[in-house]
């Protein structure tokens, strides 16, 4: 998640910056990476606002606080934010397929012929982001994570490689080749 935080008529804060930065941090759990988040907070006569623009898997979101007090500003957009966010997520986990059939790999009938008919079916996405790094900082990551395998791209190869675990406590590598 990146947060950048502008101010306008007024002097920058490293505690103003910190604090929108420490809210913001609220929001990772309802979306997926990569996150921006952007900050405006500025001054006009005895009003302060703080408007903030949340951009994540091509969605923008914004929300905007205005009080008195620089800190119940960012709090009054946060809040608002929040629920926006939380509406967004409500709204993308509710357009799953509704269907009377389980979820999970169909069972074919008894009598029915393999090969004809529907296959396996996609039940579950999961979005990853690629990040560059060697097969040994990819090694550790893997050490510090309970996820099965990771995907990063190879910083000495630039290709995308996949690092698995398996029994025994080590670990697989694929690499991916290109003609």
């Amino acid at each position: 998640m990146q947060v950048t935080v502008t101010f306008r008529h007024m002097d920058s804060s490293d505690t103003l910056r910190d604090y929108a930065v420490e809210k913001s941090e609220r929001l990772a759990k309802y979306l997926f990476e990569p996150v921006d988040i952007h900050w405006v907070l500025s001054v006009e006569k005895i009003r302060h606002i703080a408007d903030v623009t949340v951009t994540a898997n091509g969605v923008a979101i914004k929300a905007q606080g205005d009080t008195q007090d620089m800190y119940a500003a960012i709090d009054a957009a946060m809040d608002k934010l929040d629920n926006q966010v939380r509406k967004h997520k409500e709204k993308v986990k509710d357009h799953k397929p509704h269907s009377d059939e389980p979820q999970g790999k169909r069972i074919p009938n008894p009598g029915a012929e393999v090969g004809v008919g529907p296959g396996p079916r996609i039940v579950k996405k999961e979005n990853q982001f690629v990040k560059p790094m060697s097969v040994e900082e990819a090694s550790e990551q893997m050490s510090l994570t309970e996820n099965d395998f990771l995907v990063f791209t190879n910083s000495v190869t630039s290709h995308i490689n996949v690092i698995y675990r398996i029994s025994g406590g080590d670990y697989g590598l694929i690499e991916t080749l290109t003609k």
